[in-house]
């Protein structure tokens, strides 16, 4: 009997879409040219959109969509594609938004640190241009600065990308456990929690386009309760972990 061979490095792509169905197309026209496997997470979609998903899937051999009946936010999207994906055998996720404000062109630069550092969470640190609302602008950062509390470290630049690359030995255990925020809560919360874990970070500097006609599904009052909630319980968590927090080393892997 052959020894099956460990693969240390099998990366696919996971999208999350809600009624993104203008921009879908073109994010899956801009993703092709890397060769990399895609699943696309139907977060209870209308019609429209899950006719255009279902056009994509016909057409497109290396893209799978995966359906949920309603609505549960984006966050339990990613938990549930990263899930999928660990079982296929995947061993790393690159997680990016379906409305195209990420910048593709810089995946590589993701998967390449990944590669080298497959034991990291490699995180996008967004520039925004000009065009982004200065309330969102600066809204981010009251969010920057709870994260160094809750992390007791700078290591973490922006927890509020989603363009990121995941190691899934380390984050389905997370996306499991029902601790992790299910909506817009979702990105900084295991961002922090995979750093309590021990998990190193990589921080990758990429230009996040902020498009004014462009569809948002954050939820001014819901989803800003969350996050306050998600604080609250990340600061408490912090407490307990003040001895580990403050003994940790080589948190970060700097640019190369």
């Amino acid at each position: 009997m052959k020894t099956k061979t460990k693969v240390d490095f099998n990366p696919c792509i996971i999208i999350p879409i809600y009624n993104h169905k203008e921009t879908i197309p073109k994010a899956i026209n801009c993703l092709k040219k890397f060769n990399i496997p895609c699943f696309i997470v139907n977060d209870g979609n209308n019609s429209e959109t899950v006719s255009v998903l279902d056009d994509i899937s016909n057409n497109h051999s290396w893209v799978e969509v995966i359906h949920f009946p309603t609505n549960r936010g984006k966050g339990a999207a990613v938990c549930f594609g990263q899930t999928h994906a660990f079982q296929q055998g995947y061993t790393h996720a690159l997680q990016v938004d379906a409305d195209c404000q990420h910048t593709f062109a810089d995946i590589p630069k993701f998967i390449d640190r990944a590669r080298k550092h497959p034991e990291a969470l490699v995180m996008g640190h967004a520039i925004f241009s000009d065009s982004v609302p200065k309330v969102r602008y600066y809204g981010r950062y009251v969010t920057h600065f709870f994260v160094w509390i809750e992390t007791l470290s700078f290591a973490i630049k922006d927890s509020m990308c989603g363009f990121r690359v995941y190691p899934l030995r380390f984050t389905v255990k997370l996306a499991s456990s029902g601790k992790i925020g299910n909506r817009m809560d979702f990105d900084t919360d295991m961002a922090v929690r995979v750093y309590w874990e021990g998990v190193p970070v990589s921080n990758i500097d990429t230009v996040v386009n902020y498009f004014p006609e462009g569809i948002s599904n954050f939820r001014m009052i819901g989803d800003n309760l969350l996050i306050f909630k998600m604080h609250t319980r990340l600061v408490f968590g912090m407490l307990l972990r003040i001895p580990k927090l403050f003994s940790r080393k080589n948190s970060v892997i700097k640019n190369e």
